[in-house]
């Protein structure tokens, strides 16, 4: 029996691609390979993992505070914690390979690995690499990447374009279907508008459909699918049930994904990686409005990756509140901006990335 250990998590950016790739560990390999996860204590992977049906060891590992903070004075300690902990862990678990996906956990566990010279794999869904991956690399034997160029942070030899394992199937489909349109209310012949800004919600997205709502006379030009995320809800609920306005679906999840993306013509998005690799995969026209508040600004640079090859349109998050929505709507009337956009994303998806993953764990047991 193969033992594999998946290290990652803090968000379900780093979290899901993990489960991805194990989803496909076992549909290969059943019970010929045993599956761990490495996380960090407290995060929301120690309880993720478990209800999906795997087995989790946590370690006492925090990120260093962005601003001046006490906490911050203990973080050396609990990397030193958390690395001890990670060669008990790997030790124990007897692990042929160990593959991180980023977050907290996945560096102590990579740098223990390589110490005990357990090979290991690096999956990184960003198109600008972190410090820490860049130091990983080194002794990494494989790099998998879903960006072209990343040769500027790691070692050419090692890289192999996986693109970003994903859960779920994602179809292409050109037309919507009834069952679709009927599910969210849609009427067939207005164009619609998909909005999503993460399970949690974007302050910037909401306040650019606030402001837009404001400028209409209770009735959108087109159909809006907006999702508001739980944090924000309530208070957009409240402005809504304020300010009625025709052909706006709101809500704080959307629960049928695939139903969303079939009914859109277009999608105004954050550019988290999954997030991005999902639309590729579906062929979606996409104005992204890249995050500011994450590490490296990683977001921008995933959302500019694909400016440059002409496969989606970009919005800075200071510009999106006055300028989000006037965006949206020229994209919406340019057909064959739609039709040029839609052919340029569609050619980045990769369907089978968590296989590939797979393919690259196998060549190392």
């Amino acid at each position: 029996m193969k033992k594999i250990i998946l290290s990652g998590g803090g968000t379900g950016g780093h979290i899901y691609p993990a489960v991805a790739v194990a989803e496909a560990l076992k549909r290969k390999w059943g019970d010929e390979v045993e599956i761990l996860f490495v996380g960090a204590e407290g995060k929301m992977e120690m309880e993720k993992i478990p209800a999906l049906g795997y087995r989790i060891e946590g370690l006492p590992i925090a990120g260093l505070q962005r601003r001046l903070d006490i906490k911050n004075l203990a973080v050396p300690f609990k990397v030193l914690r958390s690395i001890r902990r990670a060669k008990h862990i790997i030790r124990s678990f007897g692990a042929d390979v160990v593959v991180g996906f980023g977050g907290y956990a996945s560096a102590p566990v990579l740098w223990a690995a390589q110490q005990m010279g357990v090979p290991t794999i690096i999956q990184e869904q960003n198109s600008y690499a972190g410090v820490t991956n860049k130091i990983l690399s080194k002794r990494a034997k494989r790099i998998c990447v879903a960006y072209d160029d990343m040769e500027r942070f790691f070692p050419q030899e090692k890289i192999v374009k996986t693109g970003n394992p994903l859960r779920g199937s994602f179809s292409q489909k050109s037309e919507k279907s009834a069952e679709a349109l009927a599910y969210y209310g849609l009427k067939a012949d207005l164009p619609t508008l998909l909005i999503v800004g993460g399970s949690l919600g974007t302050r910037t997205l909401n306040e650019m459909m606030k402001h837009w709502i404001l400028s209409l006379d209770g009735k959108a030009p087109i159909q809006v699918l907006w999702q508001t995320g739980k944090f924000y809800e309530k208070e957009m609920q409240e402005f809504l049930k304020a300010h009625p306005t025709e052909n706006i679906w709101q809500g704080a999840f959307i629960e049928r994904m695939d139903y969303a993306y079939e009914v859109a013509d277009a999608v105004l998005s954050r550019s988290g990686a999954c997030t991005v690799s999902e639309l590729c995969l579906v062929g979606k026209p996409t104005i992204f409005v890249p995050s500011p508040n994450v590490a490296e600004d990683h977001q921008t640079k995933n959302a500019q990756a694909l400016v440059n090859k002409h496969a989606a349109e970009m919005v800075r998050d200071a510009d999106a509140v006055e300028n989000g929505m006037a965006k949206a709507l020229t994209l919406l009337k340019n057909k064959v901006r739609l039709a040029d956009l839609r052919r340029n994303i569609l050619s980045l998806g990769i369907a089978d990335a968590a296989d590939r993953v797979v393919g690259e764990i196998e060549k190392l047991w």
